[in-house]
């Protein structure tokens, strides 16, 4: 099941504006229905704080127009092991998160209407400039009687526009929980005051980069010793606007050399892509090895070494 993140203004803020509705339920039924609804909820309880974590009344205070706040906070959040989150131009990446969740004796995290889940916000939690879901909600398994380990995945697909180029960087990510406690999300008429919410921001996410390419191409081969060698090369990396690899411009990039029977590459020369990612330069030739280009990588591109083209030097 896929479930777009869409942004609605709630009293003056932004905030999101679906949750994800578990597959089985969802199933035969109106999805839009269902994120209208979970809407509600979620837009109810930011407008009540409209801050990184929702604060509003106990379940015995609850305004009429308002969820009460859950018993249940969230911590140790992983996403992805720390490791930066590298998308290419168009294929799915599914991306792995854990995360404890705490909550008072009265909270039924089993049961069939308490929905968790993480999500990874661009921007701020309370005006987001784009969110991302995992397919699913996370799985919680208990580990005490108020301690849950929480774990699921986000699914992130650039070719459904997911990703816009300027996305790349940093990320936060953030956890709620949803007790409908009986009532029916698909329902144009649940009491919003026996629904319990909970959500916190500004956690810790990796990086969210643009996948990087890098050819290398040493010409002529063989070629003689002390002659001339020219070394082209092309630097891209995704674009998920146009969903292709497209040139990266003005990057310092490493010209390297390896001989034959060395393991070890060494820096020749550092040198700039052009304003297409193109690279060239010359050498001459000194020995028989290989030529690679590498690039060391930015908060946006991940780094990446071109695979090395053997010169044979007569």
């Amino acid at each position: 099941m896929r479930i777009s993140a869409t942004v609605a203004a709630v009293s003056g803020a932004l905030v999101l504006s679906a949750f994800a509705v578990p597959a089985a339920q969802a199933a035969g039924s109106d999805a839009g229905s269902y994120r209208s609804d979970i809407a509600k909820i979620r837009e109810a309880a930011h407008a009540a704080s409209g801050k990184n974590s929702f604060a509003a009344a106990t379940a015995a205070t609850a305004a009429d127009d308002q969820p009460y706040a859950l018993d249940v906070t969230f911590s140790n959040l992983k996403v992805h092991g720390g490791k930066p989150i590298v998308v290419g131009a168009a294929a799915r990446v599914s991306v792995p998160v854990t995360y404890t969740l705490t909550h008072g004796a009265d909270v039924d995290v089993t049961a069939s209407d308490f929905w968790t889940d993480l999500y990874l916000y661009k921007g701020s939690l309370d005006s987001p400039t784009n969110m991302l879901f995992g397919d699913d909600l996370a799985t919680c398994t208990a580990t005490s009687t108020t301690v849950a380990s929480c774990k699921g995945t986000i699914d992130i697909y650039p070719d459904l526009g997911d990703l816009s180029s300027t996305d790349a960087g940093v990320w936060r990510a953030g956890a709620e929980a949803i007790a409908w406690n009986g009532q029916d999300p698909t329902s144009g008429s649940i009491d919003i005051t026996k629904v319990g919410y909970a959500d916190k921001g500004g956690f810790a996410s990796p990086n969210v980069q643009r996948l990087s390419k890098l050819t290398v191409n040493a010409a002529p081969e063989p070629v003689k010793k002390g002659a001339t060698i020219t070394v082209t090369g092309k630097l891209t990396r995704a674009n998920w606007d146009t969903n292709t690899y497209a040139g990266y411009s003005t990057q310092p990039v490493k010209l390297q050399f390896r001989k034959k029977n060395s393991s070890t590459y060494t820096t020749v020369k550092t040198i700039k892509t052009n304003s297409t990612g193109n690279l060239k330069t010359t050498v001459k030739a000194t020995a028989d090895g290989y030529f690679r280009y590498s690039f060391a990588g930015t908060s946006t591109t991940p780094a990446v070494n071109a695979t090395g083209d053997y010169v044979d030097v007569k």
